[in-house]
């Protein structure tokens, strides 16, 4: 994420993180399992165009909903823990360690309809 940074919004609520190692993404998704907090990943890659397109959507709602933690996973950076990962943007979601929800692709409203539905 930090490549892509530039004019994002300001996270207010310190619960947008970024992943940048398959162990970073690994203990983020353990700790908010046992927070019992719902996690948004978004996977992606600093080469995609449709990922950089919906990054201030994501930054936004991590806003918008304080009590769910969001994570951006760099799919290059942390290759064990998104090897399953076909599509990049993919979002999923996760409530109490299991993922309950997924959809790839661009479409900030389809995105902020299933952080509504899954928070």
């Amino acid at each position: 994420m930090e490549e892509m940074s530039s004019n994002l919004p300001v996270n207010f609520h310190g619960n947008l993180v970024s992943a940048t190692t398959d162990k970073e993404l690994s203990t983020v998704l353990s700790q908010a399992k046992a927070e019992k907090r719902p996690v948004v990943v978004n996977y992606g890659a600093s080469w995609c165009h449709a990922c950089r397109q919906m990054l201030p959507t994501f930054c936004n709602l991590s806003n918008e909903y304080p009590n769910s933690l969001f994570v951006y996973a760099d799919i290059d950076k942390c290759e064990q823990e998104t090897q399953d990962v076909r599509y990049t943007p993919t979002f999923r979601f996760y409530r109490n360690g299991e993922k309950v929800d997924e959809f790839y692709g661009a479409g900030p409203q389809r995105l902020r309809d299933r952080v509504w539905l899954q928070s």
